[in-house]
């Protein structure tokens, strides 16, 4: 998986965060999150302890100020933490903004001509002319015209498209720009809802929530907060009862040590940097929660061609049936793909051309071309003399060949199955009533598909293909590619069907598209993926759109997704670890006075009460902007099987957590204790 090279945290950012982060120091944002306003809470209770100690009976002024001090950097760290992820996307809608800025747009009048105006005036039904240099001012169609488009401004990447009138590829996006030629576009989108609005929207955190995974985990972590405050509050009569005096300063501290205070600080950031990471891969998440769906992902549909497959089936072989020569083939194959300008027919030429066979197309200048059609599913040329020869599907070819008297060669079904089986396309090539053989148009599956599936195997996902060729080509390219299952024939409905039987058992579904007859199943889909090169149906439809137009990013995304949630669930686990520590810290301190027998849970060896109590705190404190830049980053993500996932987070930070803190705290007393006895603490 392997996003983009951009500035990771700029010093611009650094300086926007830090301010944010008093910002976010004012009540109305600190409730947002239960976890750190407790923490909150708590600094102001010692706060004002610093200064009226005696209304709890206590004198300990410097001691409550030093609580406080690092209970303020505590919640800095988290603000700051929320902060920086903010200001990465900030710093990109920021970059897209400036996209739309004083944008001109050439506005056709319906008495002709047209007349300069600006882009925010534009309506939906509004008609531009966009010629070469112009920027596209908003989201629209071609109805007109054809234009070589850079999209660079939206995708990062400088190689221009090919927009066009009708068809999937008619959709165009408001700030990219015209390279050559002219276009009109019909505009689809209304002042401040265009495509590149909802980008900026997302990637500013304006249009974020929390997702359910994300909302869960914070109830979890309100209710471990609720619990341990319940216990802290309980400590305190118990302690007088015994006759331990604890201040409210230690209470306070030891309440702030035992909440889950690391993941409750990074949890939004975690989130925010999910929706980041994904938008600095060129896609464009409409929701937190479709970039989450990715990682819960358990069924991936994907089309065929151009994802699968380069899906360009070129000619690689001629095979004549028995009794024909293979020059003949060749020479009638070429001749019946003289005109044809697709793939299929440019490669079949090229390749009889290798094999030594010319034909000379002035020849066939004034012959009638028959292009091909679904209907018919062949084409070919009408000769002059009134000969007519055809390439296409073997069904349509043997109709053909029989309304002419002509017998079908017995060998020509097993040449035709045999290709099917190696997963290429037959064309079955005749003149009149003689079928002279078979053209071999191969697909080739893209390198690597193979090695990625088997990880998505190891991860519990399932693969499975769509396309419309027939069971046995299909049956070949998915063992070629080593997807789980196939869908042949595939019809549009026939996808929506096979999504909809998933979700009925309970799996969460993925699946790509680009044309208005993919949409249906894009919505439906859990995660839908269009490509920003298709109809603005299909991208409507799905929850995400890719903005280089490349099929094959699903794969990508749903590593992305992953990412995200093992992230959170690695920082939970070593957040929750560290409070193995910090007990062995705190609770010996307390009590160690009163009961000598406490001494021996002191393994640490720290230096005193007061001094195991602040270097646990401080810990607490520094081990959140430590951690920063892996909720920013995100953990490593190795595709293996949740089970594997489960014990490699135990292993590297459940056992990590327990291990960082108990050195940390060490390395920490051993630094303040010396501080702390000058002071008389």
């Amino acid at each position: 998986m392997k996003e983009k090279k951009k500035g990771f945290i700029t010093k611009e950012m650094m300086k926007e965060a830090i301010v944010d982060s008093f910002k976010k120091l004012n009540p109305k944002d600190m409730i947002k999150n239960p976890v750190m306003f407790v923490a909150y809470l708590g600094m102001i209770i010692t706060f004002i302890l610093t200064f009226v100690p005696q209304i709890v009976g206590e004198d300990g002024r410097l001691y409550n100020a030093i609580v406080t001090v690092i209970l303020f950097l505590t919640i800095l760290f988290a603000n700051f933490a929320e902060s920086i992820a903010e200001g990465r996307g900030k710093a990109q809608a920021d970059a897209l903004k400036s996209t739309k800025r004083d944008t001109k747009a050439k506005l056709l009048k319906p008495d002709g001509g047209y007349e300069i105006v600006n882009a925010t005036e534009l309506k939906k039904g509004d008609i531009v002319l966009v010629e070469a240099g112009d920027i596209i001012p908003n989201d629209g169609e071609v109805i007109e015209g054809l234009a070589s488009v850079n999209e660079a401004a939206i995708t990062g990447e400088s190689a221009p498209v090919i927009k066009e009138a009708g068809g999937d590829f008619a959709s165009v996006t408001g700030g990219t720009t015209v390279q050559s030629d002219w276009i009109k576009v019909m505009i689809t989108s209304d002042p401040g809802e265009s495509f590149l609005d909802k980008m900026i929207s997302l990637v500013e955190g304006a249009s974020r929530q929390k997702t359910p995974n994300e909302i869960a985990l914070s109830t979890l972590l309100i209710a471990l907060t609720v619990i341990f405050l319940v216990v802290i509050v309980s400590l305190y009569p118990i302690a007088n009862f015994v006759g331990v005096t604890l201040e409210v300063s230690t209470l306070v501290a030891l309440l702030v040590c035992l909440i889950p205070t690391t993941i409750g600080g990074l949890l939004s950031s975690i989130g925010i940097a999910g929706m980041d990471r994904v938008t600095r891969f060129n896609v464009i998440a409409m929701s937190g929660k479709a970039v989450e769906a990715c990682g819960d992902v358990d069924v991936m549909i994907l089309d065929k061609t151009g994802t699968i497959t380069f899906g360009n089936r070129l000619a690689a072989d001629f095979i004549p049936v028995e009794g024909i020569a293979k020059e003949e083939l060749i020479k009638y194959a070429l001749i019946s793909s003289i005109k044809d300008t697709t793939p299929e027919g440019k490669s079949t030429v090229e390749l009889g051309e290798k094999l030594g066979v010319k034909i000379d197309e002035y020849e066939f200048r004034d012959n009638e071309f028959v292009e091909f059609t679904a209907q018919t599913k062949s084409s070919g040329i009408n000769l002059k003399d009134g000969e007519r020869i055809r390439k296409g599907a073997a069904s349509a070819i043997i109709e053909f060949v029989k309304e002419n008297g002509g017998e079908i060669p017995k060998e020509l079904k097993s040449i035709v199955d045999d290709i099917s089986k190696l997963g290429g396309t037959p064309l079955v090539v005749a003149k009149e009533d003689i079928v002279y053989g078979v053209i071999y148009l191969k697909d080739t599956v893209k390198p690597g598909l193979t090695e990625r599936f088997e990880k998505l195997r190891e991860m519990g996902i399932k693969t499975v293909m769509c396309t419309g060729d027939n069971p046995l080509t299909a049956k070949t390219i998915a063992k070629e590619a080593g997807v789980d299952d196939f869908i042949a024939e595939c019809k549009p409905e026939d996808k929506i069907d096979a999504i909809k039987k998933e979700q009925a058992n309970g799996k969460v579904v993925a699946m790509t598209g680009d044309g208005t007859n993919d949409a249906p199943a894009l919505a439906q889909a859990n995660v839908g993926l269009a490509m920003n090169s298709g109809t603005i149906a299909a991208k409507e439809a799905a929850n995400m759109v890719d903005l280089d137009s490349d099929p094959t990013k699903i794969l990508d995304v749903v590593g992305i997704g992953k990412q995200l949630l093992i992230t959170r669930g690695a920082l939970t686990t070593f957040s929750i670890a560290n409070d193995i520590a910090k007990y062995f810290a705190i609770i010996p301190a307390m009590f160690t006075l009163a009961i000598p027998q406490m001494a021996v849970l002191n393994v640490m060896g720290l230096n005193s009460p007061k001094s195991a109590i602040i270097s646990a705190l401080i810990f607490n404190a520094i081990i959140i902007p430590l951690l920063i830049p892996i909720a920013l980053r995100g953990v490593k993500y190795v595709p293996m099987k949740p089970e594997k996932i489960l014990k490699r987070n135990l292993g590297i930070y459940g056992v990590g957590g327990i291990i960082a803190p108990f050195i940390g705290i060490k390395i920490i007393d051993i630094i303040i204790s010396p501080l702390l006895s000058l002071v008389g603490m």
